[in-house]
């Protein structure tokens, strides 16, 4: 390893996020939810996918850009929405820079740490993530924020729910970093000195409030604060989500799609685009992969409404995997959290470089010149690997 904390893959980014980082704080991004069967199936169901290579007539050039809700890319990879950033003093910000260095959109969670006002200065490709939590006229006037910020579009997260427990166990989160929270978690923070250090150099603790919940400039709840309106909101029907689509008025993705007849509703609803998406494996758990549910949503939907892959990704082949059985794009999470432990926002350069040259690599090896030549037929898929729900 050289002196600029570079790394080849994933896999190495997530090991040494895992150094640096206190213990909660790392399993907070591990994540999961009990037993963690949808967690594996999102990683190991590319894994049962093979390729299907040419050997000649291969293109010296490879077009990797992409368009999602009216904004140009020049990966298809957009950084998906996630939760407080405690791994990093420049949270999203810090990611917002990495991924206008690569030319592709950030969704920022409004359950991030970071203003929207902050992440778009640093990326005008900038998606604002919400969800249906605490009213209309509440979720009116964070529409109303996201637009005067100049949000691209909006990110409707349906698919959450309540997570009882981890076998692996969960972590231990503050409300807030009190002086008592900070000294029963010292002997964790004093074993990773590197991750106190760097905040320390900012003159500043963890941020674990979450400002895109309140109103511009008043301070935000804290993460469990905005978590208790969410929960005791009762959860939308689909007037209720075509009523949010109308209220923004633009750009509008609904995630958390998992089956073909909820993919037809969001097309009724008026969507521009659909993730299929299991939240990470951080909700039900005993969902299929979200690559098994990709192809028949795709065939389904594909020509109404643009399809979007969330969940599983760790590498450039896999994206092509993806794009091969009907995605427009992918979302990446994990694999972009453990690239800012690991190294701030040289870090989540590095993660997107590895699956752009990963990318690059599997086109050439199937023959294609852009992304948008993908096809199912350059996909072994093995006979039983697609899960069709609710068709």
């Amino acid at each position: 390893m050289g002196n600029n904390g570079w790394f080849e893959t994933v896999a190495e980014a997530q090991r040494r996020a895992q150094k640096r980082l206190p213990r909660s704080v790392y399993k907070a991004l591990l994540a999961g939810s009990e037993r963690g069967q949808t967690y594996r199936d999102n990683i190991d169901a590319f894994a049962e996918l093979g390729f299907a290579p040419h050997v000649a007539g291969g293109p010296a050039e490879r077009a990797l850009g992409t368009q999602v809700m009216g904004v140009d890319l020049d990966l298809p990879v957009i950084i998906s929405p996630t939760g407080v950033q405690a791994v990093h003093p420049e949270g999203e910000v810090a990611v917002a820079r990495a991924a206008a260095a690569r030319g592709t959109a950030i969704g920022l969670s409004s359950f991030g740490s970071r203003t929207l006002e902050d992440v778009v200065a640093a990326n005008d490709r900038t998606f604002f993530q919400i969800y249906w939590s605490g009213g209309r006229d509440v979720i009116e006037q964070r529409l109303q924020r996201a637009r005067e910020a100049g949000a691209k579009g909006v990110i409707a997260t349906l698919d959450w729910t309540f997570s009882f427990g981890r076998d692996w166990g969960s972590p231990a989160i503050p409300e807030a970093l009190t002086p008592k929270a900070m000294l029963s978690f010292a002997p964790e923070v004093a074993l990773k000195p590197r991750w106190l250090l760097d905040f320390a150099r900012t003159g500043q603790l963890p941020d674990l409030t979450t400002p895109n919940m309140a109103a511009k400039g008043e301070p935000g709840p804290t993460f469990f604060g905005a978590y208790g309106e969410w929960m005791t909101t009762p959860p939308p029907s689909w007037e209720d989500i075509a009523w949010m689509r109308e209220a923004w008025g633009g750009p509008f993705m609904i995630k958390g799609i998992c089956r073909v007849d909820d993919a037809r509703r969001a097309v009724d609803a008026g969507a521009s685009a659909i993730s299929v998406s299991t939240h990470g494996g951080n909700n039900l758990d005993g969902i299929p992969g979200a690559i098994r549910m990709l192809p028949g949503i795709a065939e389904a939907v594909g020509d109404e409404i643009e399809v979007v892959l969330d969940s599983g990704i760790r590498r450039g082949g896999d994206v092509v995997k993806a794009l091969a059985l009907g995605a427009q794009a992918v979302m990446i999470g994990r694999a972009y959290l453990w690239g800012l432990a690991a190294n701030g926002q040289a870090g989540v350069e590095n993660v997107l470089d590895i699956l752009s040259g990963g990318i690059s690599s599997a086109m050439l090896g199937l023959g294609k010149a852009s992304v948008a030549d993908l096809a199912p037929e350059d996909i072994l898929v093995p006979e039983g690997f697609a899960r069709v729900l609710g068709d």
